[in-house]
């Protein structure tokens, strides 16, 4: 019964990549915010940190994707 539920949940889990995609960028500005707030020390305050670290994740994820579709029109 119970490894019947964890296979579902894991085919459910492989089907859907935005949630991870979307679940490792937030552990990434984790590890990224919490270096930069080290680096910075009290310069920023930690969520000034944490929107930086959104608003990187974001410029990068944009710029790959306008890079794709420059390269690669005929799939949009």
């Amino acid at each position: 019964m119970i490894s019947e539920n964890l296979v579902t949940i894991w085919q459910v889990w492989c089907r859907r990549k935005y949630p991870n995609y979307l679940f490792l960028a937030l552990c990434f500005n984790l590890v990224f915010a919490s270096t930069v707030f080290a680096a910075t020390g009290d310069v920023f305050s930690r969520s000034q940190v944490y929107a930086l670290g959104v608003l990187g994740i974001g410029t990068v994820c944009l710029s790959i994707y306008l890079f794709v579709v420059m390269f690669q029109p005929e799939r949009f």
